[in-house]
């Protein structure tokens, strides 16, 4: 009878897949669980992450492998999705459901914190959050202060839901960085520590003192021990295997229903008119600001790819179409305001906010094929936009496209045409967030050349003949939003 495979297992909690994964000593997946967990509802009626069904599926498939005896637990971390709370009670057991982020946060209530703490403008500066609402996190703790005080007196402790997962396992509250740095108002870019608001609310004392993710503890599930993370946030553990295995600077480009450029290199204080045009900062596995800039780029693109098809009676499942080089050149050299994408799901995200959402209107194309590219050409556009939004005044050699958008063939070769003396490449790892956190818990012993072998590169061509430099989506802006 074989040994027992050493592996590290990983929580991969999304907010709608939770996967479970092994990993080899090579980091190669050699078991993988995938779960879609129904939702229920908080004390208001909002859809929120079931907290008792999730503990229950993490104990169940933690049981099933360690019973296998076909592998052995040497390590184990988690990797979850940010802005999401964990309230414990004394007894250590979550005193309330987790409340879901997309949930609507008084107006007044938010106005009355910023009038308290320094203004919008300067409180986002000071910690890198962008007012979003719940998506702060730490104002959720400040909502519940003065709504519903009883429920803050049951409280003994406040984990975001990275650092609950591996508390499963550890019985130990902890704070990790890479989850206070990520658009929570919880943290001080400047003094690099919690905002002095916390303690002036007297919230602090609920949270614990912040550590790197590559910290380690001691957990348990039954007789089984093995090492165990502090938890990682997901889009920061997404970025792990780059920062390791490559020693170039570069850009990551991760995509899908939003597109995050995220810049690890450069040191450019983030600006109010950074915040302004959709950007924010991250805290790297080291303790380091990454700034990152946003676009809804995938809603948008969902959205007008099936009122195009629909437009032009084409199918919906298979309507995209390859880059015609020719029809690229004569939209550019044509350029017509009319005819330009006016954006209807991302109007309010990006490097140009302001110029909110409106209606495309189809009539002025004659078929399908002009209506798709110049959508391609303008989407593009502004994402290079996003991109240089990221670049601030840091030199990078690379842009490494990841998610669903590095399988649109048509957007990475045109992207790559923005950019002719920089190599885009796209990477074919599907489980960045579980990886990056399989890293982290094994810093100490793993190789970096390794680590690059797990990406999968491949180098993207840009489409020849398309002189993209000429062209810009942002001409059709008035000056204002090109401020």
């Amino acid at each position: 009878m074989s040994s027992p495979i050493p592996v590290t297992a990983i929580f991969d909690i999304g907010k709608t897949n939770k996967k479970f994964l092994l990993f080899d000593d090579r980091f190669n997946i050699v078991y993988r669980r995938n779960n879609n967990l129904d939702e229920t509802t908080d004390n208001k009626g909002f859809p929120c992450e079931d907290i008792e069904l999730l503990n229950r599926w993490i104990h169940e498939v933690t049981e099933e492998v360690t019973h296998q005896n076909k592998y052995t637990i040497r390590q184990l971390n988690g990797s979850a999705y940010g802005a999401t709370l964990v309230h414990l009670d004394k007894n250590g057991t979550p005193a309330a459901p987790i409340e879901n982020y997309l949930k609507p946060y008084p107006e007044e209530l938010k106005a009355n914190f910023y009038d308290m703490y320094c203004g919008k403008n300067q409180f986002s500066v000071e910690t890198s959050s962008p007012p979003m609402g719940m998506l702060n996190s730490g104002l959720q703790l400040y909502r519940i202060k003065h709504e519903n005080p009883d429920l803050l007196k049951s409280i003994d402790a406040t984990l975001h839901l990275p650092q609950y997962i591996t508390y499963l396992f550890t019985g130990r509250k902890t704070a990790d960085l890479t989850s206070l740095g990520c658009h929570t108002g919880m943290w001080h870019y400047g003094e690099n520590s919690y905002h002095p608001w916390l303690r002036k609310e007297k919230l602090q004392n609920l949270l614990p003192d912040p550590e790197l993710p590559i910290k380690t503890t001691n957990g348990r599930f039954g007789d089984h021990h093995f090492e165990t993370g502090i938890g990682i946030h997901d889009s920061s553990a997404a970025l792990v295997p780059y920062l390791i295995g490559l020693e170039e600077p570069f850009i990551q480009l991760s995509t899908g229903t939003w597109s995050i450029a995220m810049n690890p290199f450069t040191q450019t204080e983030l600006s109010y008119n950074d915040i302004k045009r959709d950007c924010l900062q991250y805290l790297n596995i080291y303790g380091e600001p990454v700034k990152a800039s946003r676009l809804l780029l995938g809603a948008e693109y969902s959205h007008q790819l099936e009122k195009t098809a629909a437009h032009f009676c084409r199918s919906r499942k298979t309507p995209e179409c390859g880059p015609d080089p020719s029809l690229l050149y004569e939209l550019i050299s044509n350029p017509d305001p009319d005819r330009k994408l006016i954006l209807e799901k991302a109007g309010e995200t990006g490097p140009y906010p302001h110029t909110g959402n409106g209606t495309w209107n189809l009539d002025i194309f004659n078929t399908f094929g002009e209506a798709f590219h110049q959508l391609m050409l303008d989407l593009v556009s502004i994402q290079a936009d996003a991109i240089r939004l990221a670049e601030g005044e840091s030199t990078f050699e690379q842009i490494i496209i990841t998610g669903g958008f590095a399988k649109n063939s048509f957007f990475c070769r045109l992207l790559a045409n923005h950019f002719p003396d920089k190599k885009i490449y796209t990477a074919s790892t599907s489980y960045a967030s579980a990886l990056g956190a399989a890293l982290v818990i094994n810093y100490e012993t793993i190789n970096a050349g390794g680590v690059k072998d797990l990406l999968g590169l491949n180098l993207v061509n840009p489409i020849d003949g398309v002189p993209v430099g000429d062209y810009a989506w942002a001409d059709s802006l008035s000056q204002t939003y090109q401020k």
